[in-house]
């Protein structure tokens, strides 16, 4: 298939709102697909590029060769030359990866160029991320979208369900399961307003500790030990004390959801930004050590436990992790007892605690319902959108923040600005990663690719007709930026809406 027939299918993506219409026309995309395509072209739609980071950024497109006249490109002219422009190192890849990425660019037309630049970056926005991906490639191979999504968690890549559903209809996809040294997305947890409302929405629940620190999934086969990130990514090398501790833990086989955290000699964590220094560094090279809590176990043994209920798994996690390893917990239908645990945690120095159905399954990549996280005071992971230099004491630094939640079209919406909590380390760390973000700028404000997640506290939500979402954060201020999220991971609008109206009720 021609790329551009792939464009014109965004275009046409992007000018249409409903969500089921972008489905359809989606679904009638894949259905065009040649098999040779299939794979490449349903990650492109979705904003993906199949090979991963691949060294080019907006520097790169700065100055790109005049566009073609006619198209010509096809899917598979794309997917060589990023492969090229993938496997390019060494001295002089920077040169090598230009030279191939100008060859690609002269063969594309402006629309295709456009298309391109916007791919690269990740600044494809048309509503059309994975989810809606997903449920196309459900519809044009005619199988249900829960088994889609499903098989789609597992692998990571829907490029890959996407010719399994084509070739082999609902057996195909169902044959994808967890496999061991292959991480799933983290099943993510839902924002209560507080304790109260938590219990009442789950009855009888799981209370556990919230733990600031950073989220690692690990997997165990035969005394072979990897560690995950939230993001999939491998780092093993960098906590060996982690790998020395589960290498023990009596299973043959195990996958297992925690946090590994900077601990005190007094038991209290230190600040999150300790854990995540260390957790960015090999573990030679910090004298500060990351200890593992786990709170979930997805595999035993042979056996995938996702879909088993809370309360089975966690009998099994016991079984397998020493209880000084467990992260606290307690199970509870009296609404007294769970706000004396959250107490306890807060005094211990901790984040909150984690409302939990006993029934939930682990619902991975997703933000299920079983899952509430409870914390003492207003935060949200928001996205910064912009940025304007400081004056005054703060004159040269980028300083006050623009902040957005996710919306349902997959842009942001806005919800104020901030300049507070920021030390001069923040300053200067963030100076230089916004003007690294940078894609234009308007007088004082410097525009950013909304990638940067930022952690904000906040005293309550006003109504506010300034912002587009009606509403404005008061009192907002930076707790500290999470490097360990991507924006796909921000909280949504509707989020800060359901906080809204709880606080108006």
């Amino acid at each position: 298939m021609l790329f551009a027939d792939l464009v014109a299918t965004s275009d046409r993506v992007t000018a249409t709102s409903a969500r089921n219409d972008k489905i359809g026309l989606l679904a009638e995309a894949v259905a065009r697909l040649g098999d040779a395509d299939l794979a490449a072209g349903v990650a492109y739609l979705a904003g993906i590029i199949p090979q991963g980071a691949i060294g080019v950024g907006y520097a790169s497109l700065g100055d790109v060769p005049e566009p073609a006249q006619e198209p010509a490109l096809r899917i598979t002219d794309v997917d060589a030359a990023l492969s090229d422009i993938a496997a390019i190192g060494g001295a002089g890849s920077m040169g090598r990866r230009r030279e191939v990425l100008d060859g690609l660019f002269a063969r594309a037309t402006a629309e295709e160029q456009s298309f391109l630049s916007a791919l690269l970056v990740g600044g494809l926005r048309q509503g059309a991320g994975e989810r809606v991906m997903m449920d196309a490639i459900a519809k044009a191979s005619r199988v249900p979208a829960t088994p889609v999504r499903r098989a789609a968690m597992f692998t990571g890549d829907i490029g890959e369900v996407a010719v399994a559903a084509r070739r082999d209809g609902r057996s195909g996809v169902a044959a994808f399961g967890l496999r061991l040294f292959r991480p799933v997305l983290p099943m993510l947890a839902k924002t209560a307003a507080g304790v109260a409302e938590a219990m009442e929405k789950q009855g009888t629940a799981i209370v556990e500790r919230k733990l600031d620190g950073a989220r690692i999934q690990v997997h165990l086969h035969e005394g072979e030990v990897r560690v995950y990130t939230r993001n999939l990514n491998n780092v093993t090398d960098r906590l060996p004390e982690v790998v020395a501790v589960v290498s023990g833990f009596d299973a043959t086989a195990a996958v297992l959801d925690g946090e590994a955290m900077a601990i005190r000699g007094d038991g209290r964590p230190y600040p999150f930004q300790v854990t995540m220094a260390r957790f960015g560094t090999e573990g030679e090279s910090n004298p500060i050590e990351l200890r593992p809590f786990f709170f979930d176990i997805l595999h035993l043994d042979g056996d995938d436990v996702l879909d088993s209920p809370a309360v089975e798994r966690l009998e099994l996690l016991d079984r397998v992790v020493p209880a000084d390893l467990r992260i606290p917990r307690i199970v509870t239908d009296d609404p007294a007892d769970a706000e004396r645990f959250f107490a306890d945690t807060i005094a211990g120095g901790h984040e909150g605690v984690m409302i939990k159905s006993l029934d939930s399954v682990y619902a991975a990549g997703r933000r299920g319902a079983g899952w509430l996280k409870v914390k003492p005071v207003h935060t949200l992971d928001l996205v910064v959108l912009a940025v304007e230099w400081g004056s005054g004491r703060r004159h040269g630094w980028l300083s006050n923040i623009h902040l957005g939640a996710r919306a349902p079209d997959g842009g942001y919406v806005m919800l104020g600005k901030t300049f507070k909590g920021m030390t001069d380390a923040i300053l200067e760390w963030q100076t230089k990663r916004f003007l690294e973000l940078e894609t234009h700028r308007k007088g004082h404000v410097v525009y950013v690719r909304p990638e940067q997640v930022v952690e904000i506290a906040f005293d309550g939500i006003q109504a506010s007709s300034r912002y587009p979402g009606g509403m404005a954060l008061r009192f907002a201020r930076v707790k500290g930026y999470r490097e360990d999220k991507s924006a796909a991971e921000a909280d949504t609008i509707e989020t800060v809406r359901r906080l809204f109206e709880g606080a108006r009720s």
